[in-house]
């Protein structure tokens, strides 16, 4: 094998000498599988009934979404074996490259006759029969990107760990960089205007340094100015602050601005403890609007009850608790990338679905944001695969040989 292809595969790729130690190859982690495949089960199970109605009603084909979902599945798993036998050295590798698919994807979306409007938002990209929501695989592309980033800067983090918001090589390099980068990518999104996936992204990146030892004065100073950021511009925004403020109080206009609030706190009033039975919801027919996307966790608790939401959040809990848990271990044996990357995971994961269930019970604001791996939607659903795809990977690597152990300058296209 050629030193270029050595430097290209990195070393999650062993020759079959080189695997032929009598040392057996680790297996994948077993209960993270077992949840997430939990997870997708259920979806498709609660797409299948939330979406019924609907489909009936506008596409004369009462499993339309089901359809679509099942096609989505497939892409998903596909697209999650492939990464299962990608080394995560490629990813490092390519991480430039990868940012700037990501910066591509949200311009697309903003340009007449590629992106469309849709409910006020032109989120989607349309090249022929097919369409992408670009800030699913946006947010992918900007992980491996941070993670790239961070791996270079971890050891200046560390030796200027007690440095000032204004002085040490992490601020000045590993931080200010990752933050202006985001910046960019959640403007955007805000373009589009999608505010739900610009909060995930930026609560995500900000996580992953704090995670990689960003000085605690200057995260805390750059947290802050995010938040106040985030704040002014859903305040500045007319129909943003409409829905803060509906939030605080939807039984006071329950037939217009509260209507989506409303009919969800019914759904899960109705559910009670063990639910009415699938199949059995009310709210999903034409009461609760997109009854099978952004709030699928309502239909659930009002069909399957109390029970059954607790059983969602402690699988969600378990993932991001194994990503962090990964990401400890990848840490542990030097491989600043991997662990950046699971840690990274972990957030985007946590995060979205933490927000998304806290719209559906009225804790937070309408957002416009999926449950991965359960509500219906192709681009989310491929992205929140090849995700667990990559907690596995980092696993993987971590157990059996440790997967970041090649000198810097073998990575080309590093951050």
């Amino acid at each position: 094998m050629s030193g270029f292809q050595t430097r290209l595969l990195g070393d999650g790729y062993r020759p079959a000498a080189a695997l032929n130690t009598g040392v057996a190859a680790p297996r994948y982690d077993a209960g993270l599988l077992t949840a997430a495949t939990a997870l997708l089960a259920l979806g498709l199970v609660m797409v299948a009934s939330a979406s019924i109605a609907t489909a009936e009603r506008d596409y004369g084909d009462a499993h339309y979404f089901l359809r679509r979902q099942l096609f989505a599945l497939s892409v998903g798993l596909l697209a999650a074996a492939a990464v299962l036998r990608l080394p995560l050295r490629l990813w490092r590798s390519c991480s430039t490259p990868l940012l700037l698919v990501a910066f591509a994807l949200l311009a697309l979306a903003l340009i007449p006759g590629i992106g469309r409007e849709i409910n006020g938002s032109m989120r989607r990209i349309y090249l022929g029969p097919l369409s992408l929501q670009g800030s699913e695989p946006a947010k992918l592309c900007v992980l491996a990107y941070i993670a790239a980033c961070l791996a270079r800067h971890r050891a200046p983090a560390r030796r200027n760990s007690s440095a000032g918001f204004v002085g040490g090589g992490f601020v000045r390099a590993g931080f200010v960089k990752p933050a202006f980068v985001v910046a960019l990518i959640a403007g955007l999104l805000l373009l589009e205007p999608d505010y739900g996936s610009a909060v995930v992204l930026f609560g995500a990146v900000f996580g992953m340094l704090f995670l990689a030892g960003a000085p605690l004065r200057g995260f805390l100073a750059w947290a802050a100015a995010t938040a106040v950021a985030l704040v002014g511009l859903a305040v500045l925004s007319p129909y943003r602050l409409q829905r803060l403020t509906t939030f605080m109080d939807p039984w006071r206009d329950p037939f217009d601005a509260g209507f989506q609030l409303t009919q969800a706190l019914i759904a899960f009033g109705r559910g009670e403890w063990f639910g009415v039975g699938l199949g059995g919801s009310v709210q999903k027919l034409f009461y609760l609007p997109e009854a099978h996307t952004d709030f699928l966790f309502a239909v659930l608790a009002e069909e399957l009850g109390l029970f059954a939401c607790l059983a969602v959040i402690a699988a969600f809990f378990y993932i991001v608790w194994r990503a962090f848990a990964i990401a400890a271990a990848a840490e542990r044996r030097g491989q600043a990338f991997s662990a950046s990357l699971a840690g990274g995971v972990g957030l985007i994961l946590g995060i979205q679905a933490f927000v998304n269930m806290g719209v559906n019970t009225g804790l937070l604001p309408t957002k416009g944001l999926t449950l991965p791996l359960l509500s219906y939607g192709g681009s989310s659903l491929v992205v929140s695969c090849v995700l667990i795809a990559l907690l596995l990977r980092v696993d993987y690597e971590t157990r059996r040989d440790g997967g970041d152990s090649i000198p810097e300058a073998a990575t080309p296209y590093a951050a």
